[in-house]
């Protein structure tokens, strides 16, 4: 089969196109015969020597990739038959090897792709929306009236958390520069900040919680004594979490977790068009260092996705 691979970090010359042996299944796993590719910030940064690269590093032939979206080709569980369109996150923050043709899958990290949607989209809605779920439902448990506050909300996680905490019940702010503010609006953002000119502390500390997705000791000056900020990108820095104790502020750094309940929940508010996936840029899998490159501009709305 098709895969890229690779062989020490750096730049996007290190994505290695190769052929190998398709995977051998677990007890427990799917064979995915691969559709579409999610690609992420975290991808970047791996094949770098950053982001969880130091976790894989050893493990031979290294295939980045977690976010999925394909059929079921063979099967060692009872979850998914053979033909079954599925998609989901698989094994992060461990070795996905999504970048390839097939990709044996734990068949409890998946779930079935919604009907109403493609493989590119269903793709997308994979890490990205996975973070944003497991951030404000399981760990911040947002609820209704409640303010919340979504850095880069035309981003990746961001473009997801908007229609999510919209879900929950909350009033929702969205930053983001100035050429996306429809974007952000229209995602259902009750509010908007140009984050380009913002004066932070003319805002107040007005937020019960911030998803910050970008780093920077700003989300803490929006956060309410007593409420919570998650950071996702690089964590919070030592001096941030001295003045969040302070404030009685809950801040914390969140890593996402593969989860088929998770992925299930999100499908189903795919499925009723309550959460809709933005893909802005399609790469073929021949062209997956532009993909990298797209991501790496950091300006990418949405999300990045390669098809295969």
């Amino acid at each position: 089969m098709k895969a890229i691979i690779v062989q020490a970090p750096g730049d996007v010359r290190q994505l290695q196109p190769v052929d190998i042996a398709l995977p051998e299944l677990q007890t427990g796993e799917v064979l995915v015969k691969v559709k579409a590719i999610s690609i992420n910030p975290v991808d970047v940064k791996s094949r770098a020597g950053k982001g969880v690269y130091g976790r894989l590093k050893e493990e031979q032939p290294l295939i980045l990739g977690w976010d999925i979206s394909g059929e079921v080709i063979q099967t060692r569980s009872d979850r998914f038959a053979v033909g079954d369109e599925v998609f989901g996150m698989v094994n992060f923050p461990g070795h996905g090897k999504a970048y390839a043709e097939f990709v044996a899958a734990p068949a409890d990290q998946l779930a079935f792709k919604p009907a109403t949607i493609s493989h590119e989209e269903a793709a997308a809605a994979t890490l990205a929306a996975l973070t944003a779920w497991q951030v404000l439902v399981q760990r911040a448990n947002v609820q209704t009236g409640q303010r919340v506050l979504i850095q880069s909300a035309a981003g990746g996680v961001g473009h997801f958390a908007v229609q999510i905490a919209k879900h929950l019940g909350a009033h929702v702010t969205g930053t983001a520069s100035g050429k996306n503010k429809d974007f952000v609006l229209a995602l259902g953002a009750d509010a908007y900040i140009d984050y380009t000119n913002a004066d932070w502390h003319s805002y107040g500390d007005q937020f019960d919680f911030v998803l910050d997705t970008i780093g920077g000791d700003h989300s803490l000056i929006m956060t309410k004594p007593g409420g919570t900020l998650i950071s996702i990108p690089t964590g919070l820095g030592a001096d941030v979490i001295e003045r969040s104790k302070a404030k009685k502020v809950d801040a914390a750094f969140y890593l996402v977790q593969s989860a088929g309940k998770n992925m299930a929940a999100l499908a189903a508010l795919i499925g009723q068009g309550v959460i809709k996936p933005h893909v802005s840029a399609l790469f073929p899998f021949e062209d997956m260092a532009a993909a990298h490159l797209q991501v790496e501009t950091g300006k990418t709305i949405g999300k990045v996705v390669v098809r295969l």
